[in-house]
């Protein structure tokens, strides 16, 4: 998805707004025509601290109000969810963006760094796993087990 507004912006001065209350929304729009209704989102918008995020989505609250009520019965429905959001300021999606764009400090961490270093050949089995992993071993079974027999009846 497309983000509106951060053009010539380094991710560091977006880390920088992001923590002095900038965001990213979405804004709801709806278009009906006779008995078809489509809700649809926006592009992601990068609001700066201090700018006003319903004044941002207005085109889209008029878009919903003027061509969102005409689908029956859907239309009216998804025009009111629609206004809602936009008054509301749009959905808020500004973790799950952040989280996908901005560089994040455990892929960078040095090895050392207090998280642990996983073994050769993945994990060793925990106590209790079911069905334990492939050649794992139980020291006190006389006979291995048969995980995939279903129980007497």
């Amino acid at each position: 998805m497309k983000v509106v507004g951060v053009e010539g912006i380094s991710p560091q001065q977006v880390q920088e707004e992001l923590q002095r209350g900038a965001k990213f929304v979405i804004y709801n729009y709806c278009i009906s025509v006779i008995v078809m209704t489509f809700k649809r989102g926006s592009d992601i918008y990068y609001i700066r601290p201090g700018e006003n995020r319903i004044v941002k989505g207005l085109g889209f609250t008029l878009l919903s109000l003027v061509a969102g009520w005409w689908g029956f019965p859907w239309g009216p429905i998804y025009t009111v969810t629609s206004l809602v959001t936009n008054f509301s300021g749009g959905k808020d999606v500004t973790a799950e963006v952040a989280a996908s764009i901005l560089p994040r400090a455990t892929a960078y961490a040095p090895v050392g760094a207090g998280y642990p270093q996983q073994q050769p050949g993945g994990y060793p089995p925990q106590p209790g796993a079911y069905p334990p992993p492939p050649g794992a071993v139980d020291p006190n079974a006389s006979t291995p087990p048969n995980y995939y027999s279903q129980p007497p009846r």
